[in-house]
């Protein structure tokens, strides 16, 4: 027994939604005698009347009603896959699971992927900030599309981009003796009360590095894993520090006064991506995203 084809039922609907054999064609692309012999063979298989002619016009039978409203709900099917995989295609749907070192995640990021996701209404986000480490772990592990890390990373054979790496900067609080200079140096800080991140992470080693060179003596008072809490102590009146400019930012309002620091020390983060598959298109996006946005730190 033959069976209904697809070219068939297209005819239908698109007569259906004409109104005309010559307005089907049109809409198919193919010639009036096409789909007038599609319809005619549809009809035939189907052992039904599907139209009727009056004056120069079809009009539908109550047999082709109740079958177009079957036809339909198999189209929008098709639609909705189609229009799935446009979505797809074009990076503004499934879902993102993004992991970030604090420094990132305390309010520069959030914003910034908030703005990415608002393009793209059908995505979904998953976002988590976690220490470096912890990062680079769970993207090992598979459990994000991207992390964004301090460098040096520990595992090296995760895929990674390094992004640039915009300058650490001096923070201090409002009506501080040093926020009169628009440069800091380190011999500013001689006898100063400084605020450190915690020993043995590659910051601390890097601004300790820098007053160490100077021969510059710190009073070092106060330590914490968290560039968060560093700045909300510098903002109590408690000392001074060097911090990352996405921290020092969030708190340039909140008591806090930012100055640039020399020499330049870079802060440097990459972004990593899971070693058992191909970068997700949406989570290069987002990277990509983030290296144009970093142009605001240098200006």
């Amino acid at each position: 027994m033959a069976r209904i084809n697809s070219r068939q039922v297209e005819a239908f609907r698109a007569t259906m939604l004409t109104g005309s054999v010559t307005e089907a064609a049109a809409l198919m692309k193919v010639t009036q005698p096409a789909v007038s012999r599609l319809l005619r063979d549809l009809q035939a298989l189907l052992k039904m009347e599907l139209f009727e002619r009056r004056g120069t016009g079809l009009v539908p039978t109550a047999a082709a009603m109740a079958l177009y409203t079957e036809v339909e709900r198999s189209f929008v099917g098709l639609e909705r896959i189609t229009a799935a995989a446009e979505e797809i295609r074009g990076r503004r749907t499934g879902s993102l699971r993004i992991a970030a070192l604090p420094a990132l995640s305390n309010g520069y990021l959030p914003r910034l992927t908030g703005h990415f996701l608002k393009e793209r209404p059908n995505l979904n986000l998953a976002f988590f900030g976690v220490i470096s480490p912890i990062v680079v772990d769970w993207v090992l592990n598979n459990q994000c599309d991207v992390g964004f890390a301090e460098v040096p990373i520990a595992h090296s054979g995760l895929p990674s981009q390094k992004l640039p790496a915009p300058a650490r900067v001096a923070v201090l609080p409002t009506g501080h003796r040093l926020a009169e200079k628009t440069v800091l140096e380190p011999r500013d800080f001689e006898g100063e009360t400084f605020i450190s991140l915690s020993a043995g992470s590659s910051s601390r080693h890097l601004v300790d590095q820098v007053f160490h060179r100077h021969d510059v003596r710190r009073v070092l008072r106060v330590e914490t894993a968290l560039s968060e809490i560093m700045c909300g102590l510098v903002s109590s009146g408690l000392g001074v520090a060097i911090c990352d400019p996405f921290t020092a930012q969030e708190f340039a309002t909140r008591g806090v006064v930012v100055r640039r620091f020399l020499p330049r020390i870079d802060f440097e983060f990459s972004a990593v991506f899971p070693a058992q598959r191909s970068p997700s298109p949406v989570a290069l996006d987002l990277v990509e995203t983030v290296r144009k946005s970093l142009a605001e730190f240098e200006s």
